[in-house]
């Protein structure tokens, strides 16, 4: 399953041919780097591990410090997945990719530090699946959390309790409340995904797509697209 990493930029509309309006997502996909390569002889099955973004080399552990060291040794002569520049002050920075994820049975043959743009995967028409994590609610009652309405009629004696979640349990037996009962609590912050939303343009030389619908996440989130 091919895929890239990419960047939720917010909403838009555009016109299709026959006039209609269509509400669309606007991502940035990519360009992710190649930072490992994995194959059934080394690791039983195939695979490529793309990075996306930047982050500073304070911010990286000795774990994935090693990681991207072992990679680039792994072949002689293969390229690094981090980036080397100049600062402000002259001085040589590397960057490292901020986000890693996997993706199966890749048809696109690269090695380790090449990279891989939108429209090497992605096509106008194509329908895809879209990995995010959700806007976080906080602390949500149960009519916004589970779609309850209320308890009673407002006209018929009811006090303070359209919004409550009514009885969650017996007296005597079984004297407790079961285990998954829909009650109260935190709403938001899950791993979504949605299926079967379909491209409606691509831009490659801005590397982002126009997805119909809506995709999970708030405003500069971390978003999956997998064909």
């Amino acid at each position: 399953m091919e895929g890239l990493i990419g960047k939720k930029i917010g909403m838009t509309s555009i016109y299709t041919e026959k006039g209609a309006n269509v509400a669309c997502t606007v991502v940035e996909m990519g360009p992710c780097v190649v930072t490992q390569v994995k194959t059934q002889e080394t690791d039983g099955y195939d695979a490529l591990q793309l990075g996306f973004g930047e982050r500073r080399e304070v911010s990286v552990n000795k774990a994935l410090k090693g990681h991207f060291s072992a990679q680039k040794a792994h072949k002689e002569g293969s390229k690094s997945a981090v980036v080397s520049r100049e600062n402000k002050r002259g001085q040589t920075v590397n960057s490292y990719p901020r986000k890693l994820v996997e993706f199966r049975n890749f048809y696109i043959t690269k090695g380790v530090g090449e990279w891989i743009a939108v429209s090497d995967v992605f096509n106008e028409g194509d329908v895809v699946s879209v990995v995010g994590i959700s806007k976080g609610k906080g602390f949500q009652g149960v009519v916004k959390r589970h779609g309850f309405s209320g308890v009673g009629m407002r006209t018929h004696g009811q006090h303070n309790r359209h919004r409550a979640p009514g009885s969650v349990g017996a007296c005597s037996f079984p004297a407790k409340v079961f285990k998954g009962i829909r009650m109260a609590g935190r709403m938001g912050g899950d791993r979504v995904t949605v299926k079967k939303l379909k491209i409606m343009k691509v831009f490659p030389e801005k590397n982002i797509l126009l997805i119909k619908g809506a995709v999970p996440g708030f405003k500069g989130s971390i978003v999956i697209v997998k064909k």
